[in-house]
C-alpha cells in the first residue's frame, strides 16, 4: 500500500486477481455454510444417519479398499465422527466467508473435500467435487482472504505471516 492507504502500482494490477479470489473463497466458503445446514436438516450429523451414509459410501463407492477401512472406522464411530464433521463444515464455511486466518483454512478445507471426493468416487459425477477441491487449494496458494477478509487487516499489521 502508499503512504496514503492507496494501492501502489503492482499491487493495481493485482486488484482483479485479488477480487476473483475472494469471490471463490465466497463461494467455496457459502458452499460449507449451506451444506452444514442441509445436512443438519438430513440428520446426518447423528451417529444413525452419519453411520447410514458412510456405509452407503463403503458399498457404492469405487473408493480403494484402504480408503473403505478409514470409512468403516468412522462409520464404527459416528457419534464423534458427525459432530467433528458438523463442526469441520461450519468452522471451514465461516472462517472462509469472513477471510480469517484463510490459507490453513483453505488447506483444511482442500484435505477435506480430497477425502470427501475420494469417498463418494463412483457414486456421483466426478467434477461434482473435484473443482471445490482444486478450487480450495488455489484459495489456499493465492492468498485469498487478503482481498475483503479479515486477513486483509491482519495483513497490513503483520504483512510476513504465513497465515494470511
Amino acid at each position: 500500500m502508499g503512504p496514503n492507504g492507496s494501492p501502489t502500482p503492482g499491487e493495481s494490477k493485482q486488484l482483479p486477481a485479488a477480487n476473483g479470489l475472494a469471490l471463490v473463497r465466497l463461494i467455496i466458503g457459502a458452499m460449507f455454510v449451506s451444506v452444514f445446514f442441509e445436512n443438519l436438516g438430513k440428520g446426518l450429523y447423528s451417529p444413525g444417519g452419519y453411520a447410514g451414509l458412510i456405509n452407503y459410501y463403503i458399498k457404492a463407492s469405487h473408493s480403494p479398499a484402504a480408503w473403505k477401512a478409514v470409512m468403516g472406522l468412522a462409520a464404527n464411530h459416528a457419534a464423534i465422527a458427525a459432530p467433528m464433521q458438523a463442526m469441520t463444515e461450519i468452522s471451514l464455511g465461516i472462517l472462509l466467508v469472513i477471510g480469517l486466518v484463510t490459507r490453513p483454512a483453505a488447506f483444511v478445507a482442500f484435505l477435506f473435500l480430497g477425502s470427501l471426493w475420494i469417498s463418494e468416487y463412483g457414486t456421483s459425477w466426478i467434477w461434482e467435487l473435484l473443482v471445490p477441491v482444486v478450487a480450495s487449494l488455489g484459495l489456499a496458494i493465492g492468498r485469498a482472504g487478503r482481498r475483503w477478509g479479515v486477513d486483509a487487516w491482519l495483513s497490513q499489521r503483520w504483512p510476513s505471516s504465513p497465515w494470511w
